[in-house]
Parts: C-alpha cells; structure tokens; sequence
C-alpha cells in the first residue's frame, strides 16, 4: 500500500511538472534569439542566462533551509511554481531586453524557490520504490514537457506568430500546472509520511564528505555545461539553423533527456552510482558538435546534451538522496543546488565572452570541465 501510494504521488508531481516544464521550456528555446531581435549580445545573453542561474539556484538554499525549518513544503512549492510559470507569458509583454531579462530572471528565481522543495518531498517515496526510480519518472514526464513545449512554440513560429505569441500560448500549461498542483496537496498533504522512518542509516545530521565531494563534481558540470540561451543565440547568428527550426532542435534535446531518464533511473538501482560516469562522458562531447559542426552534427550534439539534461535532473538527486539524513533533504537539496547555480552563472558569464573572441575556445572550455568532473564523482562514489 505504501508503494503504491508513493508511486501516484510521483506520478502526480511529475505531471505538475509536465506542464511546468511546457511552459518554461517552451519559452526558453526562444529566449536566446528573442533577446537577440531586441538588441542584446552575445555577451547579455550568456550574462542574462547565467545570473538567472545564480538567482534560481543561490535562492535554493535559503528556500530549502525554510521548508525544512517551517514544514510549509506546499507554501514554497506553490509560491514558486506561480513565479516560475507567470513570468514566461509575461514576456509577450516585454518591448526591451532589459524588461525581457528581468523576466528571464524572475522565471529561473520562482523555480529556484520551489525546486528543493519538491526533491526533498520527492525523495521521500525513494525508500519505498527507488531513488532512482523515482528521479526518473519525474525527469522523463518533466523533460516530456520539455520536449512538447518547444514544439508549440516552433508550431506557432512556422504559423508566422512570432515570438510574442509564442511565449503568450503559454499562458494555457502554466494555469493547466497550478491546478494540477492544487489536487497533488489536497492528495497528499504530509508527503514525509511516505517515507518509513525506521532503518535509516544515516543516524547523523552532519552532511557527510561524499555529498561535498558531489558537490565540488556538480560545480565543474554546471561550469562546463553550455545554456541552451547561449546555443540558440549561436544557431542564430551563425545561421546553423533555420530560425523556426530552433525551438524544434531543443525539443529534440528535451525529447533524448526523456527518452534516457527512466534507463539512467532504472540502471542506477540496479547497478549503482558509477552508471553517472558514462553519461556525464557522453555529455561531454555536446559543445563540438553544436558550436563547430553543420546542421546534423548540431543536431547530435543537442542529443548529447540532453542526456547530460537527463543526468543531472535524475542521477545526481539519486545519488544525493543516499548520502542525505532524511531530515535534511530539502536544505542539502538546496545547498548543492546553490554551489550548482554559482558554478553555472561563471562558466555561462565565461563562455559568453569567450564567444566574442572564439567559438572553439567555448567547445573547449566545455569539454575539459566536464571531464575534469569525472574522477571526482567517481571518488565521491566510492566513498558512499
């Protein structure tokens, strides 16, 4: 009974984030070039896409101590789903990039306030059905979303909506995600209470050296890891993709994280850890592909990183949920995904400015940080 029960709440989170992941999605593959029709450089839009980061992921620790602190886990949830998902139509609003970017902000700041959160309630149907089981689903009903958003959106460009109208029909999946979350808290009020409280073998509170070990790997991934602002603005300037066929690349991104979360999930019960190794490897060699090749190889990079998408967003909350006290999750969520975000907004700042001077310096800095990450999870690993 108690399986069964955490399963649907997975299912019904995972739906919440579904039309969550359409809604913000949709709108991000068309915020590089959007930003770009407005005025901004290359260099704005790296910065916009990286301190967006840093504001989404710095506010995860501070929203996650607080949700473990008060125990209103649904408060921050739905507080953050509204900011996250409201800001994204709102830019059909937006006639400057200035307004544009605080928007773009904004977005990434409401899901930085909700993100930890829904892990930590997420993590506790782990016990009962597999952390890795259950980061998969989520990842590959979130990343399903992610691949039907930027398909509408592309369905309107080809329409000749344009931009404006395309961040507008989003408007429909946000309302769509915040009633659906509305039913998930009247389901499940207290998720903690999926989670069985005996057996645990954490008995401490102290956070172990593996989960800062994760965390110095997450750094060195966030770094390296190329955002798709910065990727779209690159198909656009260059002219390595037709300007409505944009969108259509990162649904196919979207579309490979979904396709491999639930393996990665399923494979990381059945096998361990190490299984995060091989898709960060594959992940690495994303940026060569789309930053110096033609349409196809820009197209089989987008599938490599989206599988880099589908680990980050399933292995390393797997990974974490074992080496954190029960207690603890939403708040260690939070922190790891703090040192992500600062880690994200450098590296996206540096390979900004370095486009300006050379798009082979950016391929290279995002292959060797990556790299770099992956003796340092294999430690991290072994000391579980």
């Amino acid at each position: 009974m108690k399986n069964r029960s955490a399963f649907r709440f997975v299912l019904i989170i995972g739906i919440v984030n579904l039309f969550a992941d359409l809604t913000y999605e949709g709108g991000r593959g068309i915020v590089g070039p959007f930003l770009g029709s407005l005025g901004a450089s290359a260099a704005i839009v790296g910065f916009v896409a990286g301190f967006g980061e840093l504001m989404g992921y710095g506010l995860r620790s501070v929203s996650g101590y607080f949700a473990d602190k008060t125990h209103r886990y649904w408060l921050f949830a739905f507080t953050g789903y509204a900011i996250n998902l409201l800001a994204v139509p709102a830019l059909a609003l937006a006639g400057q990039w200035p307004l544009a970017a605080g928007l773009v902000i904004a977005e990434r700041t409401g899901r930085g306030i909700r993100k930890p959160t829904v892990e930590g309630m997420l993590s506790y149907a782990g016990k009962s059905i597999g952390a890795g089981w259950v980061f998969g689903l989520n990842e590959a009903l979130d990343q399903t979303g992610a691949t039907i958003g930027p398909l509408l959106v592309a369905l309107v460009l080809y329409l000749n909506g344009g931009y404006r109208t395309g961040f507008g029909v989003l408007l429909i999946p946000a309302l769509l995600c915040l009633g659906i979350l509305v039913v998930a808290r009247r389901l499940y009020p207290r998720p903690h209470e999926l989670e069985e409280t005996a057996g645990h073998a954490l008995v401490t509170t102290n956070l172990a050296a593996p989960y800062w070990i994760y965390l110095a790997a997450g750094a060195l991934i966030a770094a390296g890891l190329t955002d798709f602002a910065l990727i779209g603005f690159h198909f656009h300037k260059a002219n390595t993709v037709p300007t409505n066929l944009i969108p259509v690349f990162y649904a196919v991104a979207m579309g490979s994280s979904a396709l491999a979360s639930i393996p990665l999930g399923r494979l990381f019960d059945r096998f361990g850890a190490n299984i995060a190794l091989l898709a960060f490897f594959i992940s690495a060699g994303s940026a060569p592909f789309v930053f110096l090749g033609t349409p196809v190889f820009a197209l089989i990079g987008m599938i490599l990183w989206g599988v880099g998408m589908s680990a980050q967003g399933s292995l390393f909350q797997a990974m974490l949920t074992g080496v954190i006290p029960p207690e603890k999750r939403s708040t260690a969520f939070g922190l790891f995904d703090t040192g992500y975000g600062i880690a994200w907004f450098l590296g996206s700042a540096a390979m900004g400015l370095l486009y300006e001077k050379s798009i082979l310096a950016v391929a290279l800095f995002s292959v060797v940080l990556q790299l770099a990450a992956l003796p340092i999870l294999f430690v991290a690993n072994k000391k579980r």
